[in-house]
């Protein structure tokens, strides 16, 4: 007897980051997301690497967090405006990331932020993903997303109208907001840093603004400010130095005898 073997099409395997639109074709709302994106990246580099000494880690700047497969594909994406992941490699097969595919990666960001140019409906949209008994999907709020699918630890909401921060924690399951410490800052203890809100200029620009500080409350400082801090640090030393020099000379021959200082030696 003869059997006749059948071909079964096998379902496709799930898309990795490089079959993934890499952007959801939406405009940046305002023009502080993308300095406050750099503010906290830069500021927050020192800190990772010491975290990360094997350099595995990544951050994404509004770019897409793929959690299911849809048509067209970035209808199953959330672009957060910031997040960080670590354990990760930042490059994948030598290719620089255009995506973070969690059914790929099965590790949750440690922390999503949203950077809220309206009234933060749409950042603590807590509608549930839901198909009917037709097929159609009810697209599902970015909480819901955030707190149950890629359940990422800390998730926060920066509104841009009028400065305020929530932080929310993922505890047994569910997003509870936290209550700041009292200097006003979020600790986020997996990154040994707080989350809170700084006045200043940066990029031309003097709203406030996100940053991160230390357990300590001191504050991540960027790459230009640490310049600036270094240049000060040597003008004060100079100054201190002049100082001490203009005392010496001013003391007689016999009082710096005693001193045991030669004159010739303060130059």
């Amino acid at each position: 007897m003869t059997e006749t073997v059948t071909k079964t099409d096998l379902p496709p395997f799930f898309p990795d980051h490089t079959q993934l639109p890499e952007s959801d074709g939406t405009f940046v709302k305002n023009f502080q997301e993308h300095p406050q994106s750099l503010l906290l990246t830069d500021s927050l580099t020192s800190t990772l690497q010491r975290l990360h000494p094997d350099g595995y880690y990544c951050i994404g700047q509004d770019c897409g967090i793929y959690w299911r497969e849809t048509e067209p594909p970035e209808k199953g994406a959330e672009a957060p405006d910031w997040f960080y992941v670590g354990n990760v490699p930042p490059k994948l097969q030598g290719q620089y990331r255009r995506s973070y595919v969690i059914w790929r990666e099965h590790i949750a960001p440690r922390i999503v932020l949203e950077f809220a140019s309206g009234d933060g409906s749409e950042e603590r949209d807590r509608t549930p993903l839901y198909r009917s008994d037709e097929g159609a999907v009810t697209k599902p709020g970015k909480f819901w997303v955030y707190e149950q699918i890629i359940r990422a630890p800390y998730y926060g909401i920066f509104s841009i109208r009028d400065s305020s921060l929530e932080v929310y924690h993922h505890v047994d399951g569910f997003y509870q907001q936290m209550t700041p410490n009292e200097r006003g800052h979020y600790p986020i203890p997996p990154m040994q840093v707080e989350l809170g809100v700084w006045e200043g200029s940066y990029q031309n620009q003097t709203p406030k603004w996100l940053r991160w500080w230390d357990l300590e409350g001191n504050l991540l400082l960027i790459g230009q400010e640490e310049a600036q801090k270094e240049r000060q640090e040597k003008e004060l030393e100079r100054r201190k130095r002049q100082e001490l020099q203009e005392k010496l000379r001013s003391l007689s021959t016999e009082q710096l005898a005693a001193l045991g200082i030669d004159l010739d030696a303060i130059g």
